[in-house]
């Protein structure tokens, strides 16, 4: 059965806005391509502007759930290429590149910061705190209106939690480890199949067999009997038939 409050939970994440925005040509496209994402179903994460191959547009994205397959990046492609085309936000050619966040992604939106609780990451503050703007260590959960940071780089006589306003956070993303690839994957897995379900490729889970014994046969209730009955298993003679 669907959960009723399944399509809210997922209307309010497409609406999230992001914390981590970018600056100049970069915030243009972001504008243009922001609305169209969010009329498709998907969550825009960044717009980054190259010289790569002359001038390239990689534009990042994902699903609320932080799914992204290769049929959504091409079916973004076709739809947001247009749009840009007659915006024009760029005054010289470029290629196009959409992808998903990656495993290292950036962290850009308060509920990206929640999912990744457990992980190490680094952020970079816009604004000093504690005298300094870079930190590193693990995410553990958001606090307010801050994510709170259980930093490995301390010193002996250091407080390693500390709490990072989050509206002051320049840039933030996931460090590669052992534990956030196995979860990539496991995430990957579920997207695969809940994709495959949706479009009726997922074979109907088989019901179990159930392996029936035959019914034994009873004993006879005269002690006789009883023990006669024990004997004919015994491949014995019963001493009270005659010849």
């Amino acid at each position: 059965m669907t959960d009723p409050t399944a399509s809210f939970v997922e209307t309010d994440l497409l609406a999230e806005p992001r914390l981590v925005v970018e600056p100049g040509v970069a915030a243009r496209v972001s504008a243009v391509a922001a609305p169209v994402l969010q009329g498709m179903g998907y969550r825009l994460v960044r717009v980054k502007i190259s010289g790569e191959a002359g001038c390239t547009v990689q534009i990042m994205a994902e699903r609320p759930d932080g799914s992204m397959q290769i049929e959504d990046c091409e079916a973004i492609s076709r739809a947001l290429s247009p749009v840009l085309d007659i915006a024009d936000p760029i005054d010289r050619a470029y290629r196009l590149e959409i992808s998903s966040p990656g495993i290292d992604r950036p962290l850009v939106r308060r509920s990206d910061f929640e999912r990744f609780s457990g992980h190490l990451a680094k952020i970079e503050m816009a604004v000093a705190h504690g005298g300094r703007k870079r930190f590193r260590g693990t995410l553990a959960g958001v606090e307010g209106d801050a994510v709170r940071l259980r930093r490995d780089d301390v010193g002996a006589e250091e407080d390693p939690d500390m709490l990072l306003v989050l509206e002051d956070i320049a840039e933030a993303r996931l460090v590669l480890t052992d534990e956030l690839i196995a979860e990539s994957m496991r995430r990957g897995k579920k997207a695969e199949r809940e994709l495959k379900r949706s479009l009726g490729l997922e074979p109907a889970p088989h019901a179990p067999t159930v392996k029936t014994m035959p019914p034994k046969k009873p004993l006879p209730n005269t002690k006789q009997h009883r023990l006669a009955a024990e004997r004919a298993r015994r491949d014995a003679i019963d001493p009270d038939q005659g010849d």
